[in-house]
Formats: C-alpha cells, sequence, structure tokens
C-alpha cells in the first residue's frame, strides 16, 4: 500500500514549489506536476504522484515559506451560516438551504502568512472553515450521493470577514469577505481518500492563545456532499476550486464587546488531521 502523503507548496509568493510530504520527507513533485492547479487535478494528478511517489527526489528547499497548497483557484465559493450555532451567535435564522457567496481567488495565502487589517477597518473578524478542493468537474450532479466523488481533498482555511463592509455597508456580503489576504490556506491539501469522513472532524481557533472557536463538522447544517450536489445545480465547479463550508461558533461577531482583530494580534488554527496554521494581524 502507498505511503500515506499530502501536498503543498514552498517559495515565494507567486513562485512556490510543487512539493509532497510523505512521512518526515518533504519531496520535490515537479517531475510530475508544474503546479497544483486545474490541469494538475484535471489530469488526475493525485494519482500520478501515488504512481510514482517511491521515485520523487528530496526537496532541496525544505525550509522555505509554506505558501497555500494548491495554486490560485478558478474561484472560491463560500457557504455562510452553515452552523447552527453560529446562526444563533449572529442573531441569523438557520438558512433552510445553503447561503452562497462567492471570495476573490487572489485572498488566497499561504497558512503563516501575515493577514492585512484593512484601511478604515475595526471589525475584522476570524473564522475556521473546512477547505474542499475539487477534483473533477461537478455538473449538475443527480444528488449528494455522487458529490464526495469529485472531492480532491481538504484543507484548513480560514475565511476572514470585516463585518462593517459585509453588513453595514450595503450590497453584496463579498466586499467584506475579498480583502486582500483574507483567505490562509493550508498548510497541507490532504487528498480525500485519507479522510474517512468529513463530518467527523474537530475545528479549532485561538486569538493570542485564547481558545475562540472549537467545533466540529458534525455540527454543520448542509453537508460536504449536500454542498458540492447544491452548488453543482447552479455553477459549474471545476478542478482546483474551493469550497469554504461555513465556520462553527465563537467569531468575534458573536462574542459580547466583540473583540475584533488588530494590528499585533495572532492568530492560531487547526483541523483534525489536516494541520495547523499561524498568522499574524499587520495594519494595511
Amino acid at each position: 500500500m502507498t505511503e500515506r502523503f499530502t501536498l503543498a507548496r514552498m517559495g515565494v509568493p507567486g513562485n512556490e514549489v510543487p512539493v509532497v510530504r510523505s512521512g518526515s520527507r518533504v519531496l520535490d513533485a515537479r517531475g510530475v506536476a508544474d503546479d497544483f492547479d486545474r490541469a494538475f487535478f484535471e489530469g488526475c494528478g493525485i494519482n500520478r504522484v501515488r504512481e510514482v511517489l517511491g521515485n520523487l527526489p528530496e526537496f532541496a528547499g525544505d525550509g522555505q515559506r509554506v505558501g497555500p497548497p494548491i495554486a490560485r483557484p478558478g474561484k472560491i465559493v463560500c457557504i455562510g451560516l452553515n452552523y447552527r450555532d453560529h446562526a444563533e451567535e449572529t442573531g441569523a435564522v438557520a438558512p433552510p438551504e445553503p447561503v452562497v457567496f462567492m471570495k476573490d481567488p487572489s485572498t488566497m495565502v499561504g497558512p503563516f502568512d501575515d493577514v492585512f487589517i484593512p484601511r478604515g477597518s475595526t471589525k475584522t473578524d476570524w473564522e475556521v472553515e473546512l477547505g474542499v478542493v475539487i477534483g473533477k468537474v461537478a455538473r449538475y450532479l443527480a444528488s449528494p450521493d455522487e458529490a464526495l466523488a469529485h472531492v480532491a481533498g481538504y484543507a484548513v482555511s480560514h475565511d476572514l470577514s470585516e463585518r462593517e463592509f459585509q453588513l453595514e455597508r450595503g450590497g453584496q456580503w463579498d466586499k467584506g469577505k475579498s480583502c486582500e489576504t483574507f483567505n490562509p490556506f493550508g498548510p497541507d491539501l490532504v487528498p480525500a481518500e485519507y479522510v474517512d469522513d468529513p463530518q467527523q472532524l474537530g475545528l479549532r481557533l485561538w486569538v493570542n492563545g485564547e481558545l475562540r472557536q472549537n467545533g466540529s463538522t458534525s455540527n454543520m447544517l448542509f453537508s460536504v456532499a449536500h454542498i458540492v450536489w447544491h452548488l453543482s445545480q447552479y455553477m459549474v465547479l471545476n478542478p482546483g476550486d474551493v469550497i469554504n463550508t461555513g465556520t462553527p461558533a465563537g467569531v468575534a461577531l458573536g462574542i459580547p464587546g466583540r473583540p475584533y482583530l488588530r494590528a499585533g494580534d495572532t492568530v492560531e488554527l487547526e483541523i483534525d488531521g489536516l494541520g495547523r496554521a499561524t498568522q499574524r494581524m499587520v495594519q494595511a
């Protein structure tokens, strides 16, 4: 049986190298992939990595910056109010079907990169989320039973929000979600085959060492399978696209006093089996 592996990318922003982590080894994947992008997933790239895993060379640049584990996606689709406790803490009614909005794909940054507090922002908020990467085209799926076969893998996603821009300034949610650096992603993409049940994963987030979110994907209103099926009725999900599946309770918006993020704060987040990430807040 092939040894378990995950996908990552290392190097300076815009020039990351695709690598494979297998046990304690970091392997150079450039022999099998130019990047972990749409073409890679469309061409069954994870299967190709599995086939050549034993022949990949060690990556000479281990220790470099860790970038997002996939190249910039074609789109980032987000699901709002997908945990009942989060809906309750924000004073919202649990939605009868998924709340869908889009996030600028250029917001994706590495899991340890700085996050910029937008100019004029006083309400930048945190949200740990299960990120889903699409592995093959999903179009008008017949039922949720077909959906998980279209998932390439899972990653830790930080879907930051500016609540004033999102909720108080009118228009769509997107402008409170698409600020620069507002989607740290990774550290790794864990292939779907290594996640036994995406609805049984613990999610946690700390701000300056204080636990703020501690939830489980078992409390999602709409499962990953349901979300992928649902979205496929309204848009084509392409290989390499990302879905942010919602956040549990514990965001600043729902805490008395609303302790929003400020420059100098540090956020740490993790999901069972998918890794841990840390970001420092800096002023844009």
